[in-house]
């Protein structure tokens, strides 16, 4: 438990990215839900230094029953949403998740409303590289964008 406290104690912007090998996630965060809404939305940027591909293909917290990945993307006009089996990300690439259309977590079943401030474990399962733990900031969509754009200025 200590461990998570100092966790929390870290300034705002600098140390929420996470490394599994040569990848790197930076600012996950949530978008807030309020109790009449049973799903939630969660994102992240994920980079991969080396050459290889990652490839996400599930995630799970405690603060929904399951996750799921979603793609948002224009057909004939209308936004839909899909799930996925999985997202690849090549070698070199930053995979930006941002609310409002692309790749995305769909918290589904929310165990408790998300409120900007909150703070929850997110696990991430990646093909052959194992998972991580990290940890989701409820924030604004366009708090969290820009403080996820930020993480990429700091480098």
């Amino acid at each position: 438990m200590l461990a998570a406290g100092l966790l929390l104690a870290t300034p705002a912007l600098a140390h929420h990215e996470y490394r599994l090998g040569d990848v790197r996630i930076a600012h996950p965060f949530a978008t807030p839900a309020p109790p009449t809404v049973p799903h939630g939305a969660a994102y992240l940027d994920i980079t991969v230094e080396g050459d290889e591909s990652a490839v996400l293909v599930g995630a799970s917290t405690p603060a929904s029953e399951s996750v799921e990945l979603h793609d948002m993307a224009m057909e004939d006009g209308v936004m839909r949403m899909r799930q996925v089996a999985q997202i690849e990300v090549p070698g070199g690439i930053i995979q930006t998740m941002r609310p409002g259309g692309g790749y995305h977590l769909m918290l589904i079943n929310l165990v408790a409303p998300l409120k900007e401030g909150d703070r929850f474990p997110l696990t991430l399962e990646f093909a052959e590289r194992g998972e991580i733990v990290v940890e989701v900031r409820v924030q604004s969509a366009g708090e969290g964008s820009a403080d996820a754009d930020a993480h990429h200025h700091d480098h």
